[in-house]
């Protein structure tokens, strides 16, 4: 058993950057963490410019964000890093909850078939970001280590930053700013921009443990266990041996002290209730706050991630809600930077953040408040529920130690086209996709693999597409914005010009309530956009316009 050791990234001077006007670039991403990672890596397979500064020179210290749900592995699909990410991490489904030492609740994140990814992996945050560098280099990302950024002026058409290296500082200018730099956001503050919510007063210890174990591959959660009375712990595997324990220490605590080997040892001994070898690899306090900027979007200057809001890490919803941010970002910043859509566009990457954001906060300060009741009457209540739960399945709905990160329902979009005909199911216009699996030229394949590469069009057959209908297709193809068309069938077809993608087990009819006639216009970022019960090209075309700001 050994601690991980962080990579140190080679410095590279900014004799390139400096000039006098200084430079403007066309995009640049502050903070290289997971979410200006993904930023910066979206770009570049949309063939951008990107230059990412970072003011340290490794990945995080610590495992920090160590969930990824199955939205942000279809996110790392498309990026490129979730066969990497899955072969490492921990997977898992089950989730138990335990009162004292009964077990009181149990999910499946997952409960059906006909998913490429499991619900969660369990990864350290420094290895997610080992590689995310990896793929941002390969794809032609310019990262700069130690150049911090101490000043942000914004202007009608750009923004001037002023950045500080080893070698001196230097000014350069960005048509486009993306900043996420983290929860203490320096360029938030720089602006005296705004960041409201609420604040927990509650305090837990994390523990990663290097320890050999043969626990299963679940998230456990106790409510007052034996070896931690009156208090909650949280045990997740993660890989390399490594365990994450998480203790619930109460507002009095003091973090300088509770993070001392001496008080930190005991507490795993008396978890662990064996003579078992272990080592500390990491350990950290913490005080977490549901809040977030009232305005994600300020003129070019984009907040995203932990800049943007915050939320406590009971269900894993902080790096999760941070790659969706980027995922919904950067289809809309590339078509803005090519000159398909107007910057107002960009608006809209605001609000529709804006509300999944409100909506994790909601979800994290329900789970906060029933892990951490702040009343007599809020424990009873929690209590109460916790006994009832062992008995009866009502009350299992009312446990909360984290409802657990899931995409947000862009229902409100104003990029959606309503529904004007009759669906049952969830594909509805602002939905997330759901996978399913599929057949490509006789391979067996997935359909999230097959979107995310621009507009797409799915259109339901049951005989190979001819006539007004070919010709809508091939259109749609031609347009200004071109819109891939897949052509859904139970069957091999022939259609010369068009991916054919077989639903061999019906999974995608079932999904999407589809029937022979049925189209469905896709968002970049894999959210459905409109559907129809036949294909019709004016209304295509029509929606198309709206989900890139023309309406």
């Amino acid at each position: 058993m050994g601690a991980y050791t962080n990579p140190i990234y080679p410095y590279k001077g900014p004799a390139d950057l400096m000039s006098t006007p200084p430079q403007r670039k066309p995009l640049i991403v502050i903070g290289a963490g997971p979410v200006g990672l993904a930023a910066a890596i979206d770009a570049r397979l949309q063939g951008l410019e990107v230059l990412v500064l970072d003011d340290d020179k490794t990945v995080s210290v610590g495992s920090r964000a160590v969930c990824y749900a199955k939205r942000s592995l279809e996110i790392l699909d498309r990026l490129g890093i979730a066969d990497q990410a899955c072969d490492l991490g921990v997977s898992w489904n089950i989730g138990r909850t335990f009162l004292e030492q009964e077990e009181v609740y149990q999910f499946n994140l997952v409960p059906d078939a006909g998913h490429k990814r499991p619900g969660m992996i369990n990864l350290q945050q420094y290895h997610i970001e080992e590689m995310l560098i990896a793929r941002a280099l390969e794809l032609g990302a310019d990262i700069r280590w130690q150049h911090k950024v101490t000043a942000v002026t914004p202007a009608a058409e750009h923004a001037t930053l002023t950045v500080e290296t080893p070698e001196g500082s230097f000014d350069i200018e960005a048509d486009w700013l993306v900043v996420a730099d983290g929860a203490r956001s320096p360029v938030r503050r720089h602006l005296g921009l705004d960041i409201e919510g609420r604040v927990f007063q509650d305090r837990f210890l994390i523990a990663d443990v290097i320890m050999k174990a043969d626990y299963p591959a679940e998230r456990w959660f106790w409510f007052d266990p034996p070896f931690h009375p009156n208090q909650s712990v949280l045990l997740h595997k993660q890989s390399n041996n490594v365990w994450r324990i998480d203790f619930q220490l109460g507002w009095d605590a003091d973090p300088e002290e509770e993070k001392k080997p001496e008080k930190v040892i005991p507490r795993l001994q008396a978890m662990l209730g064996d003579e078992r070898p272990f080592e500390l690899e990491w350990v950290s306090i913490y005080t977490f706050q549901c809040r977030r900027m009232t305005d994600f979007r300020h003129g070019r200057v984009l907040f995203a991630g932990d800049a943007a809001h915050q939320v406590s890490p009971f269900g894993a919803r902080g790096a999760n809600s941070g790659f969706q941010d980027a995922d919904d970002l950067m289809w809309k910043l590339g078509l803005v930077i090519k000159g398909q859509a107007s910057e107002r566009l960009l608006d809209t990457y605001a609000h529709d953040r804006q509300f999944a954001a409100d909506e994790n906060i909601m979800n994290s300060t329900r789970s906060t408040d029933f892990i951490t009741p702040k009343s007599r009457t809020s424990k009873t209540f929690r209590n109460q529920v916790l006994a009832l739960a062992k008995l009866h399945p009502f009350a299992r709905k009312l446990v909360n130690s984290g409802r657990l990160s899931v995409p947000s329902f862009l229902t409100g979009s104003v990029l959606n086209t309503p529904d004007a005909d009759a669906f049952e199911g969830n594909m509805v216009p602002g939905a997330p996709m759901d996978d399913a699996p599929v057949q490509v030229k006789g391979q067996d394949a997935w359909l999230l693999d097959q979107v995310g590469k621009g507009f797409q069009a799915l259109y339901f057959v049951e005989a190979a597409p001819v006539g007004k209908d070919l010709a809508a297709l091939q259109a749609l193809q031609q347009g200004a914005v071109p819109v891939k068309a897949l052509i859904v069938a139970r069957q091999a077809l022939d259609v010369p010009g068009f991916q054919v993608l077989v639903d061999h087990q019906g999974w995608m009819a079932k999904r999407y309530d589809a029937q022979a006639g049925t189209a469905y216009l896709l968002r970049p970022d894999q959210h459905v956009v409109g559907r129809w019960r036949q294909l019709d090209i004016a209304k295509v075309q029509a929606a198309l316009a709206r989900a890139i700001g023309h309406a």
